[in-house]
C-alpha cells in the first residue's frame, strides 16, 4: 500500500459505504442480541431468504459453504436455529433424498418487524431516482459486492 490516500468525491462514496455496512452491522448484533441469537445466526436466516427469495433450495452443506462454517459449524447451527422455530428441515421438491432448511414463517415476521423500517426507508430513497440513477446504484454495489467476494 502506498503512502497516501486517494481523496475526492469517489472516496467520499466508499467512506460513506463502509459507514453504511458498519451501522448495517450494528442493526443486525442490536437484532441478535434482542432475540438471543449469535451473529452467524442472523447471517445464516439471511443466507435462507435470499436463497428463498431466488427460489433455491438450500442445504446444510451449501448453508455452511455460503457462511464459511466446517460440517459441525453448520450442524451446530441449523440445530440451534430450529430448536428456537427459526428453520425447520424438509425434503427437498425436486430430490426428495436432499434435505434443506427453510426459514420459518415466524423467523421472517420477526425479521421483517425489526428490519422492516429501515427497508422502508431505503426503498422510499430508491423511488425518488429514476430508472437510469437506479442501475448506476444497482451496478456500483453489484460491483462492490464483486470486488470483495474476488478478495475472499
Amino acid at each position: 500500500m502506498s503512502g497516501t490516500t486517494p481523496q475526492g468525491p469517489e472516496m467520499e462514496i466508499v467512506h460513506l459505504l463502509r459507514a453504511v455496512t458498519v451501522e448495517l452491522g450494528l442493526h443486525s448484533a442490536r437484532f441478535a442480541q434482542c432475540h438471543a441469537m449469535h451473529p452467524t445466526d442472523v447471517r445464516a436466516l439471511i443466507a435462507l431468504m435470499d436463497a428463498a427469495r431466488a427460489r433455491e433450495e438450500m442445504t446444510a452443506g451449501r448453508l455452511g459453504a455460503a457462511l464459511g462454517l466446517n460440517s459441525a459449524g453448520t450442524t451446530a447451527l441449523v440445530d440451534r436455529l430450529e430448536r428456537a422455530g427459526h428453520v425447520r428441515r424438509v425434503r427437498g421438491e425436486r430430490d426428495r433424498r436432499k434435505v434443506v432448511i427453510e426459514v420459518s414463517e415466524g423467523a421472517v415476521a420477526l425479521g421483517r418487524a425489526f428490519f422492516g423500517p429501515v427497508i422502508e426507508r431505503a426503498v422510499g430513497l430508491l423511488e425518488t431516482y429514476d430508472e437510469r440513477e437506479r442501475a448506476a446504484i444497482r451496478g456500483f454495489l453489484t460491483g462492490v459486492r464483486d470486488a470483495v467476494a474476488e478478495e475472499d
